[in-house]
């Protein structure tokens, strides 16, 4: 082989390696300009998931405490019955009729108001906490003891004030007298 031949195929076998090395240079950039691109679109991915979350940890917080403000809105509606009974019989008793006629109103109108209210109590799962039988510290304040041969010892004798649960939560005891021996 002749010198420019030589010379030639080394020539050639450098600008092979170079393309080759280009060649891999470009790949690289190319991979890495791939790679940043995924990581630009996923941080970007990121911040919206975020931010939809911080979003709905809002809403959920405002929405909580909307249901706090007005869980109680049915049950006010609800006794807006009972005060209609009072006021209707308190406007009743302005009317002219004689004493007895006027005590007769007042009662049946409190006794009207009694029923609505034990009426909205039941549609709102309030229940009257039992005083017949024996003294339960749970659900009964014993407020003081008496002597009595008709019941037997530490039993209710009689019911001072009513006691009250909403559904199994206790809303207030029962204060009653109970029997000591």
């Amino acid at each position: 082989m002749s010198e420019e031949t030589k010379e030639e195929l080394i020539q050639e076998e450098v600008q092979a390696e170079v393309v080759e090395e280009t060649t891999k240079e470009e790949t690289l950039e190319d991979k890495i300009a791939s790679l940043e691109q995924q990581l630009k679109d996923s941080e970007d991915k990121y911040l919206r998931v975020h931010a939809d979350f911080e979003n709905i940890k809002k809403r959920l917080e405002k929405e909580k405490y909307q249901a706090i403000d007005y869980a109680s809105e049915k049950f006010a509606k609800d006794l807006l019955t009972p005060i209609d009974t009072l006021e209707l019989a308190l406007a009743s008793s302005n009317s002219q009729v004689d004493a007895q006629e006027l005590l007769e109103k007042v009662k049946e109108g409190i006794a009207l108001t009694i029923k609505s209210f034990n009426t909205t109590f039941e549609k709102h799962n309030i229940s009257k906490i039992e005083t017949d039988g024996e003294f339960d510290p749970n659900v009964h304040n014993a407020v003081m003891q008496v002597d009595s041969a008709d019941h037997e010892d530490g039993a209710i004798v009689s019911e001072l004030q009513k006691g009250y649960l909403l559904k199994d939560r206790l809303l207030r005891p029962a204060m009653v007298s109970i029997c000591k021996k």
